[in-house]
């Protein structure tokens, strides 16, 4: 998961300069204030809807919606999985892909001693130390990247569909013929069949789908940053709207676990910054500090990886539904947090600037977001409630049951008190 806002210019990430060596020209101070308030603002999109979206999600009855509730078992495991597939990506591209530099060495020996030893002594040469060096070359890193950008390109379509789809409704007569279909996908029989894939869709949904294969194509064949970008949020939005935490003590495991794992791989190591260079998937947000001087052709980009965006907001998103579940008509604690996270946020962007080295945003993002919304809470008393605040996971039939059990037996009570 990359985590870390990154400023490419200042050596931190992408290519500080270009291929053939020359220093890239400093970014004018107007571009860079651009670059950064276009990542902030790209930040608070996905979060801000995501919210709103999450509350209609975990409200509704559609196999298709349902959102994946993260529990603390998970939360205290995320960092360590995390931890191990960055690792496991590093030591992928680093060890296993061909280094440039390291062969055009020996291609160099090899014409300096072509004169000398003659060509099969040098030849034979080439090829033990190739071999010895480069064990899997078999696996280029272009063949590897062109597999996982036809990867996100599946998962970028189905993920842009799902996020304009509540959109692209109002532009839709209402005379269109609009058809239900269900993709469902079972295992077992009888009484022990169980549902793999359920998925609900209609007409507008495919017509969604049809746009959003358009970005697609234009990714896969382009690369382009605004392709990019706009799987990128849809990809956060999704994230925020999908993804419930079951509690806030989950969710400060959450943060407190990532915080950790941020840290140390941005400051402790090369690592993460070594996989956002070479990783191309829209993983990360990136905008140019010199689009005001190369327009969209421009190809210094600082970015934001996706990590800062839905981690901070899905706990976000569980404090607005918290809000709802007070009854107060108020979102005081969704206001707070928000608040919080551009806080952080612009704080990171200072900091980066000023030491000009990429920075782990959750350094900053995590103590923002668990610590204002708690000191709102102490100065208004709710700590206990916004603490024992639990939120089920509508595909845990246990939960369910209970859940239903629950309800019951306080219709039941409610009855008996007015019988008597």
């Amino acid at each position: 998961m990359d985590s870390a806002l990154s400023d490419p210019h200042n050596g931190s990430a992408e290519a500080g300069s270009p291929a053939n060596g020359t220093t890239r020209p400093p970014s004018t101070p107007e571009g860079i204030a651009l670059a950064y308030g276009s990542l902030l603002l790209m930040a608070l999109l996905p979060i801000f809807f995501g919210a709103l979206r999450s509350v209609r999600c975990a409200r509704g009855k559609n196999a298709s919606d349902m959102p994946e509730t993260i529990t603390s078992r998970d939360a205290a495991r995320f960092p360590i999985i995390a931890s191990c597939t960055l690792l496991g990506l590093y030591l992928f591209f680093k060890v296993y892909f061909p280094n440039k530099s390291y062969t055009g060495s020996v291609l160099k020996t090899w014409k300096t001693q072509k004169s000398k030893k003659g060509k099969t002594a040098v030849i034979q040469n080439l090829t033990t130390r190739d071999n010895h060096r480069f064990p899997f070359e078999i696996f280029s890193q272009e063949y590897i990247n062109l597999l996982l950008s036809m990867y996100f390109f599946v998962l970028g379509i189905l993920a842009l569909s799902h996020t304009i789809s509540p959109f692209m409704n109002k532009f839709f007569p209402a005379n269109f013929p609009n058809r239900q279909y269900q993709l469902l996908f079972t295992q077992g029989s009888g009484e022990n069949k169980e549902e793999i894939i359920n998925y609900e869709f209609d007409t507008k949904d495919l017509v969604c789908l049809g746009l959003s294969s358009v970005v697609g194509v234009w990714y896969l064949l382009r690369k382009h940053w605004i392709a990019n970008n706009l799987f990128g949020l849809a990809f956060s939005l999704n994230g925020v709207e999908l993804l419930h935490l079951n509690n806030v003590s989950t969710g400060c495991i959450l943060l407190g676990g990532l915080f950790i794992y941020d840290v140390f791989w941005v400051f402790g190591t090369n690592v993460m910054v070594t996989v956002a260079r070479s990783f191309e998937a829209p993983i990360k947000l990136v905008f140019p500090q010199d689009l005001l001087e190369k327009g969209l052709e421009a190809d210094n980009f600082a970015m934001l990886g996706l990590g800062d965006i839905v981690i901070p907001g899905i706990f976000i998103a569980l404090l607005l539904r918290f809000d709802i579940s007070l009854k107060k008509n108020t979102h005081t604690y969704f206001y707070t947090s928000f608040a919080a996270y551009i806080f952080g946020l612009g704080l990171t962007i200072f900091i980066m600037h000023i030491f000009k080295h990429a920075q782990p945003a959750l350094l900053y993002l995590v103590p923002a977001c668990i610590g204002f919304p708690v000191l709102v809470a102490l100065a208004k008393g709710e700590v206990t409630e916004m603490f024992s605040y639990e939120e089920s996971n509508p595909k845990d039939p246990a939960a369910a049951t209970e859940s239903k059990e629950g309800t019951e037996a306080s219709t039941s009570k409610g009855l008996e008190k007015k019988e008597k």
